[in-house]
């Protein structure tokens, strides 16, 4: 689940930059760029990551305090002690809720794919 939410923060970084997710320019033109000292592009699963910010905003309503806590771990890349001082908890409380979110989010994409294969092999 972490390597999923890494991707989704990188997407949501682009995002932020203004690339709505999605690359702000042609894959191709960065083959041809002359500067060879720029700093290598990390490549995002645009589609996972739109996934990924589906479950994460499905916390929102009912579970606040663990989408509050993966903003603040992943897409604002505070450290669990930052996070603590912005939610008003201790460390071991984020720790605890990055757990819980990794469970809920798992639980999310489980029951969203038992849903579409329902639907594409009913009995």
């Amino acid at each position: 689940m972490q390597l999923r939410l890494n991707n989704w923060a990188l997407w949501k970084a682009r995002e932020a930059g203004g690339g709505l997710g999605f690359a702000s320019q042609s894959a191709f033109l960065g083959q041809f760029d002359g500067d060879r000292y720029r700093e290598a592009r990390i490549p995002v699963d645009e589609v996972d990551a739109s996934l990924t910010n589906e479950a994460v905003e499905a916390l929102k309503p009912g579970r606040e305090h663990l989408y509050t806590t993966l903003q603040c771990i992943y897409p604002l890349a505070m450290t669990a002690r930052e996070a603590a001082r912005h939610c008003g908890v201790a460390e071991s409380t984020i720790k605890a809720r990055l757990d819980q979110a990794d469970l809920a989010l798992t639980l999310w994409l489980r029951d969203r794919r038992e849903a579409r294969e329902k639907r594409s092999f009913p009995t």
